[in-house]
């Protein structure tokens, strides 16, 4: 089973295929399944996004009140004796996921899928941690995403970054300061 991870697409206009990676897009329609970790911003990318492959999802927080009413905060899904939760908001900063460790214990998972950082963070543990960041938004790091393989029973997982906008930490703060 390949699973593609992706998180934080914030597709305000358009279609899906205008602003992810075509790479990405070629990834998913070959995947068994695609996972969202929310803040798709509206409904037609959720639409368009399940018109490709299955898709599993929770809603974020910029997400329209139309895709909060249809999709759970946190979903549990299992896949070959494999829990794998899904939430969007697990930690509470870019560089500290302890909280996402114990969300995935709160959960009783095996792996935990997050989004809210906008930053690729994989880690492996007693549990799996896996942020994919984002392929359109991301914050101090390549647009990206996390392949995710279950084979068996076991699981592995790395991050994949395409080529586009590089967002530094000085971009950061700029777009902080300016939400102030």
């Amino acid at each position: 089973m390949k699973i593609i991870v992706i998180s934080d697409t914030h597709i305000k206009f358009g279609s899906i295929t205008d602003q992810l990676p075509g790479e990405l897009i070629d990834m998913m329609k070959r995947a068994d399944m695609i996972i969202h970790a929310g803040d798709f911003v509206r409904k037609k990318a959720y639409d368009e996004l399940s018109a490709i492959c299955r898709l599993e999802a929770v809603h974020g927080n910029m997400d329209d009140p139309e895709l909060k009413d249809i999709l759970p905060e946190r979903k549990v899904i299992e896949i070959e004796g494999i829990k794998i939760g899904i939430i969007h908001q697990a930690a509470l900063a870019i560089h500290d996921i302890i909280g996402a460790r114990y969300m995935a214990k709160e959960m009783g998972v095996d792996v935990l899928v997050f989004g809210h950082i906008h930053k690729p963070v994989i880690e492996k543990s007693d549990v799996l941690i896996a942020c994919p960041g984002s392929p359109t938004a991301p914050r101090m790091s390549e647009p990206s995403a996390i392949e995710i393989v279950i084979e068996d029973g076991k699981i592995s997982g790395h991050i994949i970054t395409f080529e586009g906008t590089l967002c530094s930490a000085l971009d950061s703060a700029r777009v902080f300061r300016n939400r102030l």
